[in-house]
């Protein structure tokens, strides 16, 4: 076991806007949403190794879906497709009024020239993990302001 198997890393993101309930499902109009996670790796090998988890790291944290959820546990993953796919994907699940949900958001059309939009813009869709509904499309912003904050998180991990 080399020293890439035992190191890792983690940093916090924090991504805000508003998501919109299909008819039936909750208040209508823009509701506020925001998910606060820590994503990384304990192995850096392991997360450079290419297959169908090259670049996905665990992710953590809470989720506000106004009427639905509020700081909610939220689990899954975050998978950084750059180079095959032209976009990052967030992933996770958290229980809400007795439900499991599923939230899926994208940072899409990643480009070097349109780093500013494409790493500040994420498109999800909420959906009931058991009935395959959609509940509702957000639209939440990685604020530009939070960089600072951002760099900061990261911190290095030692697994044993």
């Amino acid at each position: 076991m080399g020293l890439l198997d035992k190191i890792g890393f983690c940093i916090d993101e924090e991504m805000v806007g508003t998501h919109r309930f299909e008819p039936g499902f909750g208040p209508s109009g823009g509701q506020s949403f925001m998910f606060k996670v820590s994503w990384g790796t304990s192995s850096f090998r392991q997360w450079l190794r290419f297959g169908d988890n090259f670049l996905t790291s665990g992710l953590i944290g809470t989720i506000t879906a106004r009427g639905l959820c509020a700081d909610t546990p939220c689990a899954g993953t975050l998978a950084l497709r750059y180079f095959s796919e032209r976009r990052l994907r967030y992933e996770f699940t958290f229980l809400a009024k007795e439900r499991v949900y599923r939230f899926v958001g994208e940072k899409v059309n990643i480009r070097p020239w349109n780093l500013p939009v494409s790493h500040t813009t994420c498109f999800g869709r909420i959906t009931d993990v058991a009935t395959g509904q959609l509940i509702s499309t957000a639209l939440v912003f990685f604020r530009l302001r939070d960089i600072p904050r951002f760099l900061r998180s990261f911190r290095l991990t030692l697994s044993k």
